[in-house]
């Protein structure tokens, strides 16, 4: 299967030899700028009672958003993940992480509980 096929839309197979499949066009994300950005910096805890720091909100390319999570995991001194438009920080690092938001000059804060 081509590139082009694998963004086929609401059809998986057509008999008929005419048929055109519908394809998503892949629209070029546009980063918005640090200041536009609306960043809200979450506690979770996943199995186990392990502390995980999620930052949601990034609006922007996959590419810029494996950025900010490689600057972000190395101040930081830990691991984590960029995936689904959110960071995932090992850890309870939600005050260095909006110290380190707020100096690159996004709009950053903290939500949850």
């Amino acid at each position: 299967m081509s590139k082009k096929d694998k963004n086929r839309v609401n059809v998986v197979y057509s008999t008929n030899p005419n048929f055109n499949y519908e394809h998503n066009e892949d629209e070029d994300a546009v980063t918005l700028e640090p200041a536009k950005q609306n960043l809200k910096i979450y506690l979770d805890r996943l199995g186990g009672g392990k502390l995980l720091t999620r930052i949601s909100g990034f609006i922007g390319t996959e590419a810029d958003l494996n950025d900010l999570a490689k600057i972000l995991k190395q101040k930081c001194g830990v691991g984590g993940n960029a995936k689904d438009g959110e960071i995932l920080i090992q850890g309870d690092n939600r005050d260095k992480i909006l110290d380190i938001l707020l100096k690159a000059n996004y709009k950053a804060k903290k939500a949850g509980g």
